[in-house]
């Protein structure tokens, strides 16, 4: 083996969390290289969280544009060219890799474009994608793999060539018929928004409700919502095969409780979930131990099992969030510069970009139940916020779980428009420690909808005794 080149820090993968932990220890005066396979940046700016709410909110003014007489503009008749659609998401992607090539020349950090396998601990032997190879040792190592789309073991599936998030945003056409294979939350955004290009849409979900990880009254109001927009939803469903070819034409037989029946359409996407990306890279030589379902194995500290190796984001089982990451990375650098932080106790907001979108941060009512915390549940209908009247869109919910014996707040959710912002004053009243009072009582802006935690928290059973 060739004499390896040796850096204080050496980076496999630039998502989120790996590539601002280079640029700071970079920055730092430390010799530091990333080692990225194809996409600069991770995955978030590339084919993942902005490219998706990119497409999202071209749909969202499709969907504006087809009911404008509702709020008195009239239009002709109205066509989606997804070429369009497709270019000004590559023009924003564009642009974001930019940036962040920026960020590497001005940090100092060296940024290596190719394959990298371990080949002893702590060095890599990395496949250069413009040919050769280079031999890599880090003092300090940072796995930053990330993850990628699962594609289930349906016999026929593999063969159809099906969508993934990926190949579903650089469609340049609107499918006649699509089928989405899970109701998570990346089959839920995508399949409203293709909807709302004007497909035809099918989802079948394996499990007994759509967005799995929610409430029944979340999930029950997402299936509402989707049905108005015309999405079919079969849950508890299996697909027993796949014939055809996504693109062109496919049949899935799927067995439901009411029986067998066949769901045809044009094309499959695939959203059941993320897979680690961590086979075949020799975690094994370098001493990096995985868990059951081929995540990283860390400590709350984010330490592997492997001397000075760390792992950062979705491949060290973390949330599959870009915050999160984000986070991770925070509390590496922290560490390394001699705090004592961890991963417990994290205050994670979640938040689905359909519309409208749910957020969610601490406890769900559900959770609460399974954990034997004893939680007062307040519920108000979005209708109730005088903001959705002027924009004309009042469906959805606001949900609050507070102590059964305390004022604290355990969580929050919404599903309603803004929630994505709605959730974050209520998660800072959470990090403060305030009692749910403080936003019943708050002097908050009119017409908003913050407005509507108001009324909200004045609908708070009193406490027990």
């Amino acid at each position: 083996m060739p004499q390896p080149e040796r850096f204080e820090i050496l980076v496999l993968g630039s998502g989120n969390g790996g590539m601002y932990l280079a640029w700071h220890m970079a920055r730092s005066g430390r010799r530091t290289a990333v080692v990225e396979r194809r996409l600069i940046g991770g995955s978030c700016p590339n084919t993942n969280c902005l490219p998706s709410k990119n497409e999202i909110w071209s749909a969202k003014v499709s969907d504006l544009v087809h009911h404008a007489a509702r709020f008195g503009s009239m239009t002709g008749s109205v066509a989606i060219d997804m070429a369009k659609v497709r270019q000004r998401k590559r023009d924003m992607v564009k642009a974001e890799v930019a940036a962040v090539l920026q960020q590497y020349e001005s940090s100092g950090a060296e940024l290596i474009m190719g394959g990298g396998n371990f080949v002893a601990p702590k060095t890599l032997e990395v496949r250069l994608n413009g040919g050769g190879t280079r031999m890599l040792m880090g003092d300090q190592v940072f796995l930053n793999i990330g993850t990628h789309a699962a594609i289930p073991n349906v016999s026929g599936l593999d063969a159809a060539g099906p969508l993934t998030n990926i190949e579903a945003l650089e469609l340049d056409y609107v499918p006649q018929h699509l089928i989405v294979l899970g109701g998570g939350y990346v089959g839920l955004e995508l399949a409203q928004a293709l909807r709302r290009f004007g497909s035809r849409v099918t989802i079948i979900e394996h499990g007994p409700q759509i967005a799995g990880r929610e409430d029944q009254d979340v999930a029950d109001e997402i299936r509402r919502i989707f049905s108005e927009e015309g999405i079919d939803i079969l849950v508890g469903a299996e697909v027993r095969r796949v014939q055809g070819r996504s693109g062109e034409n496919v049949s899935l037989p799927v067995r439901t409780s009411s029986g067998e029946r066949t769901v045809e359409g044009s094309d499959i996407l695939v959203a059941a979930g993320r897979s680690p990306n961590t086979a075949g890279i020799g975690l094994d030589v370098a001493g990096v131990e995985l868990d059951g379902r081929g995540y990283i194995k860390v400590n709350e500290r984010l330490e592997t099992s492997a001397p000075d190796v760390w792992a950062i984001g979705e491949c060290a089982g973390s949330p599959q969030f870009t915050h999160v990451s984000f986070d991770d990375f925070r509390i590496i650098r922290d560490n390394l510069a001699g705090a004592n932080r961890t991963t417990r106790d994290r205050l994670i907001p979640f938040c689905m970009f359909t519309d409208p979108p749910l957020a969610r941060v601490g406890l769900s009512e559900g959770e609460a139940q399974r954990q034997g915390i004893e939680a007062r549940v307040a519920k108000l209908p979005m209708s109730v916020v005088l903001r959705t009247h002027t924009i004309d869109e009042t469906r959805g919910f606001m949900k609050a779980l507070v102590a059964a014996r305390d004022d604290h707040i355990l969580g929050f959710t919404m599903i309603g428009p803004e929630a994505s912002e709605v959730v974050s004053v209520v998660q800072t009243a959470m990090l403060a420690g305030l009692p749910y009072t403080a936003l019943r009582d708050a002097v908050l802006t009119h017409p908003t909808m913050a407005e509507g935690l108001g009324p909200l928290f004045s609908n708070v059973p009193p406490r027990l005794s």
